[in-house]
Formats: structure tokens, sequence, C-alpha cells
């Protein structure tokens, strides 16, 4: 009988904001929202490493826990992959010529949260909780969101690594 190797694949949930946005949610957008995609990054954990989209580098690899954010402030079990190493490396790179360029990198449409969901739905067939990537579209519903689009339109996210040609 051909056995088939299944590796945990997990989502590493950072808060940039360390909880000043849950606090100031409420004054700030008119609404109390639990999590907020403007300071929530993500990364997706398999075969030994956390890889991310990062805005100036694009796709971008480290050991689990090792960005500059320190350590994650949730986990979530994704379930498991039979993706081999290989193949999802090969898969990476055809994103990172793609679709996750650092140059296409866009806070509320093509983040670090999108990246992580497309990866987790490709090696688990599960896409990340959408509490994470439906939070652009609550906070771009409010005034003070649409007020600050601009703004928000041009930061970039960037939490250091190695990017996909460092691998």
């Amino acid at each position: 009988m051909d056995q088939t190797d299944s590796y945990p694949v997990k989502l590493y949930v950072y808060d940039l904001s360390r909880g000043m946005a849950r606090q100031l949610s409420a004054s700030m957008l008119g609404e109390f929202l639990t999590n907020s995609v403007m300071t929530q990054h993500t990364g997706v954990v398999v075969h030994g490493k956390e890889h991310y989209f990062g805005g100036s580098t694009g796709i971008t690899n480290c050991p689990p826990g090792g960005t500059l954010l320190g350590p994650p402030d949730s986990v979530v079990d994704m379930g498991s992959t039979e993706v081999p190493e290989d193949l999802f490396k090969e898969y990476l790179t055809s994103l990172g010529e793609s679709k996750y360029r650092g140059a296409n990198y866009n806070l509320f449409e093509n983040n670090c949260n999108t990246f992580s969901s497309e990866v987790a739905q490709f090696l688990t067939g599960r896409k990340i909780p959408s509490y994470i990537t439906d939070l652009p579209s609550d906070i771009l519903a409010t005034p003070f969101g649409q007020a600050l689009r601009p703004f928000l339109d041009s930061m970039v996210i960037n939490p250091g690594g190695n990017n996909l040609a460092g691998q």
C-alpha cells in the first residue's frame, strides 16, 4: 500500500497595533471591530517555514514566528496538506511572478491576508477565516475608512524575512 505524507498547515496571525486598533475602532470608525485588517498580518506555516506576502519584497519566508513582529498573537490550525515541498515552492514561484509581486501589494485588495487565504486554499482546500478577509470592506464602509483610503492605499507592510529569490 502506498503511503502519502501529510504536513500540518498553520495560519499565524499578528496584531500590528498591539491591541490599539481594537480600543480605538469605535471612536475612529463609528463601530467596534474585534479585528482589523489594517492591523493584522498573517502568514502560512508549512514545511518548517512561515510564508507571507509583503509590500516591498513580495513573497517572503522565515522560520515560524521569525518575522520582525515576534511570536504570533494567535495560531489557527488549517488542517494538513499532502502537497510536497518541491511542488509548493513551484506554486509560490508562480504566484511571485504574477499576482504577488511586491509592486502588486495593496492594503485592501492584494495583501498578506489575501495571499494567506489563497495559499491555504491551495494546500488544504480551506480559505483563512472570514473575520480576517472580510474586514477591508467593513472598514471602507465607514466614513472614517473612506476618508483614510488615500493614505491607507499608499501603505506597504513588510515584516522582514527572505524574499522568494532568497530561499
